[in-house]
């Protein structure tokens, strides 16, 4: 009887797990082959093993086929006899090897996939269309704003996509605003708009963003693309989300069946990175099939360390300088900072940019972590930039 109709319901598992099994001799799977760095530390811990279970103990756990099953069994008992079984357990917690994170570096990923962009640009072009356009829409003098779209507008230069910024006085009009959009959306030149957020006060943001066309909409903040991502359907994905889906993917962190833990709730990051992890890996537009948190303001502190403490994956979007500790993080987590807070630092005497997870702390037990600045900022220009790409290539509309 096959693996799979022993264990219904698990089609994608299990077959997942079979290349790792092989073929058995006696108690030994068939493993696939170490990289460098997974022999070194193999070795290490062969050798740690030998030491606390005795040199013909460790001889018998290599031992092949069947004879070597009944070797480890014999040499186990043996170890038993002369140690106890608290001091086996031991032995096997001490010869674990812990290290910091890996520090998944934004700005370098953000630069391999703005090197894919811009070959993606120039074969685009060579084949007789125009150059991807991006109108950015800013409103006031709000310095945060100016600086982002600043870094928007290089971005899109370096890869070949041409842009142009509209710049707008804080006290105009919604109605203003409006026909600008309609404008653009009329502009066969324009591939994709974005308005920049936040907008004065006197402005509905949603009713703004709802008026720039869903196939030019490259925030993806329009209602039909934000019911077709809840749908998972093909959409423009909101770029702050679809930037740390990116760093999951190309990190290879494991997402299938993992705990995931979404600190924020917002319409425009944590609601839309939740759609993505959450959804079936196999529908239209695939997500990641994980089990999904979500917590808020209103969360109480003691649950949401209870929830952050289980999770495989913590995703911090809250605006909170370093509000994820690390007696929050499970050993092992991987940890995706997306808050941007301007601190003072006591020791230059100048403003500091940091995250919501203290990071210098936390990457003692992640094995995963994103810096700020240097993480999920520079990826979701990228992503911004790609969106202008399939907009230009109408590939979703």
């Amino acid at each position: 009887m096959s693996l799979p109709s022993l264990f219904p319901g698990t089609k994608r598992a299990v077959p997942s797990l079979l290349p790792r099994l092989g073929s058995f001799r006696g108690c030994q799977p068939a493993r696939a082959p170490l990289s460098g760095a997974e022999l070194g530390l193999a070795e290490a811990e062969e050798e740690e093993e030998e030491e606390e279970l005795g040199w013909p103990e460790a001889k018998a756990m290599a031992a092949p086929g069947a004879a070597g099953g009944r070797a480890l069994l014999r040499g186990l008992c043996l170890s038993l006899r002369r140690a106890g079984a608290g001091s086996l357990s031991r032995s096997f917690r001490s010869s674990a090897v812990r290290c910091e994170a890996t520090i998944i570096s934004g700005t370098e990923m953000a630069r391999q996939i703005c090197k894919e962009i811009c070959q993606e640009v120039e074969s685009w072009v060579s084949l007789g269309n125009s150059k991807p356009h991006l109108s950015i829409i800013l409103v006031g003098d709000n310095p945060a704003s100016h600086t982002y779209v600043r870094n928007k507008i290089k971005a899109a230069t370096a890869v070949g996509i041409v842009s142009e910024v509209i710049l707008k006085p804080k006290d105009v009009s919604q109605e203003e605003l409006l026909d600008i959009t309609e404008q653009l959306n009329m502009d066969s030149r324009v591939s994709g708009i974005l308005v920049q957020l936040p907008l004065p006060e006197h402005i509905a943001e949603r009713t703004v963003c709802n008026g720039i066309a869903p196939g030019k909409d490259v925030d993806g903040f329009h209602i039909v693309n934000v019911g077709r991502l809840c749908l998972d359907q093909h959409s423009m994905i909101p770029a702050t989300a679809c930037a740390v889906w990116e760093i999951i993917k190309r990190t290879g962190i494991e997402t299938f069946g993992k705990n995931v833990v979404v600190v924020g709730r917002s319409k425009n990051v944590g609601m839309p990175i939740t759609m993505l992890l959450h959804t079936d890996g196999e529908h239209e537009r695939p997500g990641g099939d994980a089990t999904v948190t979500i917590t808020h303001r209103y969360t109480p502190e003691e649950q949401l360390k209870i929830h952050t403490q289980m999770a495989d994956i913590i995703i911090v979007a809250a605006g909170i300088p370093k509000m994820i500790t690390s007696d929050m993080v499970k050993e092992g987590a991987a940890v995706i900072d997306v808050g941007i807070n301007h601190i003072h630092d006591p020791v230059t005497g100048r403003t500091k940019l940091v995250g919501d997870v203290d990071f210098e702390e936390v990457k003692k037990k992640a094995k995963f972590i994103t810096p700020v600045p240097g993480g999920v900022g520079p990826m979701t220009v990228a992503m911004l930039l790609r969106n202008t790409l399939l907009a230009a290539k109408k590939i979703i509309y």
